[in-house]
This record gives C-alpha cells, structure tokens and sequence, in this order.
C-alpha cells in the first residue's frame, strides 16, 4: 500500500511517536507499505521552522529536519502542474485557508493515494474523493 503523510504525522512519527494512533504507526512502521511525503511538506516544514519556530525542539536547522525524510526512508512525491490543477479545482472547506494542505490533498487524490492527517478540516475533502486515514 501506498502511503501520503500530512506534515504534522511525518514530524510526529520521526519526533513524538506516541502523539500517532497505533493503527497510523504500525501502517507507517509496516515495510509492505510505501510511506510518501510531498515536497510540498519539505517547504512548509522550513517556512514552518524559520517563521514559527514551531520545530526547533526538535531538529537544529531546517536541513537536519529535510534530511530527516530521508533517514526513515520515506519516499518524496514531487507535484507537477496536474497536481496544482487538481488543487486549483478542489472545493475549500469552510474556513480552510492553507494554501500547504491544499497542495498536498491535491497531491493525494491526484497519486490516488489514501493520506494519513490529523487535520480536522480534512474530512470535508472526502467527498471528492480522499481517501483520508484520520490519526484518531
């Protein structure tokens, strides 16, 4: 099975494990699968560390954090204009405004991809089509 991280699952699962459900951590952990995380979350992850200071507990800088993706082996999934396509036609949530997670629920339904978030916004995108493995 193939496998979309929202960035808060893939900062949790290299930092704070136990904030993911045992489900979402054994789907993760499971070899079989395919773990992806967009290049839309390597950017949102520095523009995150530098601007919010949100990571800084738990990476140095914003490379030790990038490299990170790569040391758990996860695979990165590059958008291409069919995903900013898919985003530019995706029906927004209510008071959905990050432009960050609309990329990368374009790029899962796009890759046709199930997408593993805790986002409470992000069930509203089922019904065009995500496949949505909610951390709950």
């Amino acid at each position: 099975m193939r496998v979309l991280l929202d960035t808060h699952i893939f900062a949790w699962y290299v930092n704070e494990p136990e904030s993911l459900s045992r489900n979402v951590k054994a789907l993760i952990d499971d070899y079989d699968n395919q773990v992806y995380v967009s290049s839309e979350t390597l950017r949102e992850l520095v523009i995150l560390w530098r601007s919010k200071r949100e990571f800084r507990t738990w990476w140095e800088n914003p490379v030790e954090m990038l490299r990170s993706v790569e040391e758990h082996y996860f695979q990165i999934l590059y958008l291409h204009q069919e995903h900013y396509e898919r985003c530019a036609r995706l029906e927004l949530a209510p008071g959905h405004n990050d432009p960050a997670d609309h990329l990368i629920i374009a790029t899962a339904l796009v890759n046709a991809m199930p997408l593993i978030s805790a986002d409470t916004k992000f069930p509203f995108y089922r019904n065009q089509g995500l496949d949505l493995i909610d951390n709950n």
